[in-house]
């Protein structure tokens, strides 16, 4: 990433969408005053440029290069790792993605009228995305656990009080199709998260958070459906035999 003085606020977060959260968390505007370059901001907000550009410095570090062996680890440390990084991540960037759709939908919306539709389905995503989660924190991910824990300690099998993981499974893999018939909806509204030529920063900035989280939602969907839920299922099985 270049963070060279001579650039803009805009031209960087046109380079990287990424920057656009640590311009945020200054209260710098990348939009409507997007013209400015770092020195120029730095001093008209009383904002230390080193600690601006030791944050625009961190998002270099990226986890998506990395490959790791989600089969190979324990289910309780699986679930953990959904919980913190892609329940998290959700919690994270909702409210983010809200009010920048609140945003281009009052700038934008009279010419791009597909950006209501888009808003509602983000808004309608978010809100079953998070009764989702927190049926998997409070039911699921805990006898997951204790599952794996009683494998461990060659202790009894823990009675769930849903009579089968299959059962909690079935539903979560329910509402997991229709998150993805919903992003589904909003890659085609948006033609594959393509900005129009007047899209201003914000409006870019969306599209890509959008493009993002759908991919996050993809692997935080795998990692469930083909690895945690059948690992489950096949656990309490053998957990029952012992």
């Amino acid at each position: 990433m270049n963070t060279t003085k001579e650039k803009t606020i805009g031209e960087m977060v046109a380079d990287d969408y990424r920057t656009a959260g640590v311009f945020q968390s200054f209260g710098i505007d990348f939009c409507c005053k997007g013209n400015q370059t770092i020195d120029e901001v730095c001093e008209s907000k009383n904002i230390s440029k080193s600690l601006l550009h030791n944050d625009l410095e961190k998002i270099k570090i990226s986890e998506d290069n990395q490959v790791s062996d989600y089969k190979s680890w324990p289910l309780d440390l699986l679930a953990d790792y959904i919980e913190k990084k892609h329940h998290r991540y959700v919690e994270n960037k909702t409210p983010i993605l809200k009010q920048y759709l609140d945003k281009i939908c009052t700038v934008h919306g009279k010419n791009h009228p597909e950006l209501f539709e888009i808003k509602d389905l983000f808004n309608q995503s978010a809100s079953e995305l998070a009764a989702h989660m927190k049926k998997e924190e409070l039911i699921l991910f805990p006898f997951v656990r204790k599952m794996a824990i009683a494998k461990q300690e060659n202790q009894p099998s823990p009675q769930p009080p849903f009579g089968t993981v299959q059962s909690p499974i079935k539903t979560m893999m329910h509402e997991h199709d229709t998150e993805g018939e919903i992003f589904r909806s909003i890659k085609e509204l948006s033609n594959n998260y393509t900005p129009p030529i007047d899209a201003c920063n914000t409006y870019k900035v969306t599209f890509a958070l959008l493009k993002e989280f759908e991919e996050d939602l993809h692997l935080h969907i795998h990692l469930e459906n083909n690895i945690l839920f059948p690992k489950s299922i096949e656990m309490e099985k053998e957990v029952k035999k012992e």
